[in-house]
């Protein structure tokens, strides 16, 4: 009996624990708390490694230092900034002063308004691309992604890189430790014996012991010469090509970009390659000076546990809450945390048409039942919620009226607005915008809407499910 006591009492204490390091996050706790009572002791041991170091924090946080925000005091220079909601070139900010106040501050890069936007909407024509301008390179290539497989499109990847870096451009390459764990040393080895700079980001055994596993590097940017980059959903592999039979067409949104938006895609590839590698690299070669490749206005926007507050979050939010007309999300993984589900709650409630696209086919079960557990609420609300039926979609979107669009790695998750490093780009021009629409409205006829009345019928065994996914939701 006293041993029962005595184990009663630490079970007790490490919930109270959670409790308290968790208070500012109540829904957090309660997923914490579930774990530690359906795996009693492991969970409290799961938890210390995974879910708390504030020391951690303290020492990514490091990774923005004086000097880069000196390289972008010269950039602000050197860019064509925007400074005033008139110059936007859209008559709606006029009325949005708030937001174009918000979107300014929100993060240390500038909205610009010299840039060349090109929408691309699955991975043959995104990889097409990048592996084109992969070959014009001349100077330096910049590679970041969370997932790079050595399959079929990773080794036409790598060849290319080795074949750069073997004609003596410099070949910089960074994966996330946990997202490309399946790399093994034998591919590593050889990028590095043909020249190519390879570092993971956070490793996962030394973020385990050090307790940074739950920061994991989910951005993807390639950055050609200072002069074009790439941003968005894909990853390197064959499942982007829709190679695997299990999820079929892989429908994602990347963008190609030139002109001055390439600037602040290099200097959050820079800032996260000083932390991985201990290498400060400021020299303004790579950040050229160019004609005005386009008159397209965009911001780049990072977040993460580096940054002293959830950028993308605090976008998100802001922008749904200034929505007069429409909004259109697509995300792969829906887990939005309770501001975010509120503002589209309220949007639809104050007349706004809302239409959300999520996956019928998902990658993760356990991410499926949490994400239809928000539904039900959303849809008695007049929230229209589709489910794309042509294969899976992996692409994070999302339009505003006619006033902005966001394109990304970011998922409407909790995962991805408090604890991944993630890019966003926000992007303002009219004709890019309604190309992001008419890519959207194509998604809507291969995607069947979720009938609410037949819905709310699902049997008691999915409404559990999802009920026990919910309170994973924070940590998923």
């Amino acid at each position: 009996m006293i041993w029962l006591f005595i184990l009663s009492i630490i079970f007790i204490s490490q919930v109270g624990t959670i409790l308290v390091l968790e208070f500012r996050s109540p829904t957090k706790a309660v997923a914490w708390m579930f774990i530690s009572f359906c795996v009693p002791f492991i969970g409290f041991i799961v938890y210390y490694f995974v879910a708390r170091n504030y020391r951690s924090r303290r020492t990514i946080r490091k990774k923005g230092t004086i000097i880069f925000r000196e390289v972008r005091s010269r950039l602000w220079k050197q860019a064509a900034v925007i400074r005033s909601a008139e110059d936007m070139g859209n008559e709606e900010f006029l009325a949005q002063g708030r937001l174009f106040s918000l979107l300014s501050h929100l993060t240390e890069n500038p909205i610009t308004s010299c840039s060349q936007i090109e929408v691309l909407t699955d991975g043959k024509s995104t990889f097409t691309a990048m592996l084109k301008a992969l070959e014009k390179a001349q100077h330096h290539i910049h590679i970041q992604f969370y997932i790079f497989r050595d399959d079929m499109i990773g080794r036409e990847f790598t060849e290319v890189l080795i074949r750069k870096a073997q004609s003596g451009v410099k070949v910089r390459m960074m994966c996330d430790g946990l997202g490309s764990y399946h790399l093994k040393h034998k591919f590593v080895k050889k990028l590095k014996a043909a020249g190519v700079e390879f570092y993971f980001f956070l490793p996962p055994f030394t973020s385990f012991i050090q307790r940074e596993v739950n920061y994991r590097n989910h951005r993807k940017i390639l950055v050609i010469d200072g002069e074009v980059g790439f941003i968005g959903g894909l990853n390197i592999g064959d499942d982007y090509l829709g190679l695997y039979s299990s999820l079929g067409y892989w429908r994602d949104t990347h963008l190609e970009v030139r002109g001055d938006t390439v600037y602040f895609l290099q200097i959050v590839f820079l800032e996260d390659w000083e932390f991985a590698s201990g290498q400060r690299i400021t020299d303004p070669v790579y950040f050229p000076e160019h004609q005005c490749a386009g008159q397209e206005r965009a911001l780049i926007v990072a977040s993460g546990p580096d940054r002293n507050w959830n950028a993308i979050q605090e976008m998100c939010f802001s922008a749904l809450a200034v929505a007069k007309r429409r909004i259109c999300i697509t995300t792969p993984y829906f887990i939005p945390d309770q501001s975010i589900y509120a503002a589209i709650k309220t949007a639809a409630v104050s007349g706004v048409e809302v239409d959300i696209i999520i996956p019928k086919i998902s990658d993760s079960q356990i991410v499926q039942y949490a994400s239809l557990s928000y539904i039900e609420e959303l849809m008695r609300v007049g929230v229209r919620i589709h489910q794309y039926e042509k294969g899976f979609v992996h692409a994070k979107v999302m339009i505003i009226d006619d006033l902005l669009a966001s394109v990304g790695t970011a998922n409407m998750d909790m995962r991805s607005f408090y604890s991944n490093f993630e890019l966003s780009a926000i992007l303002f021009e009219q004709e890019t915008i309604e190309r992001l629409m008419e890519d959207f409205n194509r998604d809507l006829k291969e995607s069947s809407r979720i009938n609410y009345h037949e819905f709310i019928r699902r049997s008691r065994v999915q409404k559990t499910m999802e009920t026990l996914s919910r309170m994973l939701s924070p940590l998923l």
